[in-house]
């Protein structure tokens, strides 16, 4: 494997240029790209992992040079093979050491509670997880073993037509306020909207917005 350059930064450079909030840098994991790969060289998964992985370190620095002030990595084949969590933990920490950014690791569906384990094992600032779709099942584990990092929690289900009104959107965030402190809780859909139709994923994302304002004004959050 080898970089050639950047692949990312210019859409990075497009999205920030139209917006005053910051916009995170999005990198698909070295696991992810892995498993999902055909390997006709390496031979070995644990080689080809942390091939991406070092390449993918260039694109997270690339991206901060770029003035990325948090990066995310998208790891949905997290929970695929469980015997190789060590491995994705080992790759994620190679792409994400020595950034000054914001580190996120983003994943969705599987079964989060045989990978629980190893949730503040992963590498990065704040762990990104789909929530809604799986009806806030997981607070209580995380009630009993509290997660050591912030928490971007899911409190729309990208993959249902169904536009959540904003009380049933509040409502998640309430009982997620129930287990998290307020200024480790970021709100979120669960995943990407790309399934979505354009009018479905504006209205679901205006609602939470409106949700996530108006629990901020009831506690008197900042």
């Amino acid at each position: 494997l080898r970089r050639k350059g950047p692949i990312s930064v210019d859409w990075f450079k497009f999205a920030q240029a139209r917006t005053k909030r910051p916009v995170k840098g999005m990198i698909t994991g070295p696991y992810t790209m892995m498993d999902w790969s055909f390997d006709e060289f390496y031979g070995s998964r644990e080689e080809a992992c942390l091939a991406f992985a070092k390449l993918l370190h260039q694109e997270a620095l690339s991206l901060e040079a770029a003035g990325a002030k948090i990066v995310q990595v998208d790891e949905p084949a997290l929970s695929t093979r469980f015997d190789e969590l060590p491995l994705l933990v080992k790759a994620v920490g190679t792409v994400t050491k020595g950034l000054r950014a914001k580190t996120i690791l983003h994943t969705c569906y599987g079964n989060y509670n045989e990978i629980f384990e190893f949730f503040n094992k992963l590498p990065v600032d704040q762990l990104d997880l789909e929530m809604s779709n799986s009806g806030l099942d997981l607070l209580d584990r995380f009630k009993r073993e509290p997660l050591k990092k912030e928490i971007a929690f899911g409190v729309v289900d990208v993959h249902s037509h169904v536009i959540e009104p904003e009380s049933l959107i509040r409502e998640r965030i309430e009982k997620a306020l129930t287990i998290f402190e307020p200024e480790k809780l970021y709100i979120d859909p669960d995943c990407g909207l790309k399934t979505r139709s354009v009018e479905e994923a504006q209205a679901k994302l205006r609602n939470m917005v409106a949700a996530a304002r108006a629990v901020r004004e009831a506690h008197r959050l900042t």
